[in-house]
């Protein structure tokens, strides 16, 4: 079973902790050292957790990985997500995303950013309704950034 628990500021160390064991592997590939979650200080993930909002992804009860939420210009950002490599392919981060979008249920425009050269990770959000943007940001040789949106439509009633 999947929840999202509150993040508080008194939780930044355990959340720096999986997101850095969450995007080590993509710190590996890329070297990205300046734009990698991994690479985050503490004094930033502390600033961010008092300008947004974050919240543990718990897997059975157990803390799994984290997401983090802004607000921007009449959308909610999904900024970021990750999952401990251990609970991937388990469908924690779609369940995730899903119980997410239903904790802002009068927010209608979501958006991220991804890893464009990440196949997996582009049909990860294709697969819950994201759609690209056509944004696309050059990070560094081999690696760009890709934008994408969600519109979730009001019910009719």
């Amino acid at each position: 079973m999947v929840q999202l628990k509150p993040a508080r500021a008194e939780d930044a160390c355990a959340l720096l902790d999986i997101q850095r064991r969450a995007f080590a592997a993509l710190l590996e590939k890329y070297r990205d050292y300046d734009t990698n979650p991994a690479m985050e200080p503490l004094s930033t993930l502390k600033r961010k957790l008092s300008e947004r909002d974050y919240y543990f992804i718990l897997l059975d009860g157990r803390e799994a990985g984290f997401i983090g939420v802004r607000r921007d210009e009449g959308s909610l950002v999904v900024t970021p997500i990750g999952l401990l490599p251990q609970c991937r392919g388990k469908g924690a981060g779609c369940e995730a995303m899903l119980l997410l979008e239903g904790l802002y249920p009068d927010n209608r425009r979501w958006t991220l950013g991804t890893i464009l050269q990440e196949a997996g990770l582009c049909r990860f959000y294709e697969g819950l309704g994201y759609r690209r943007t056509g944004e696309v940001t050059h990070i560094q040789e081999g690696m760009d950034e890709v934008g994408y949106e969600k519109i979730i439509e009001k019910e009719k009633g």
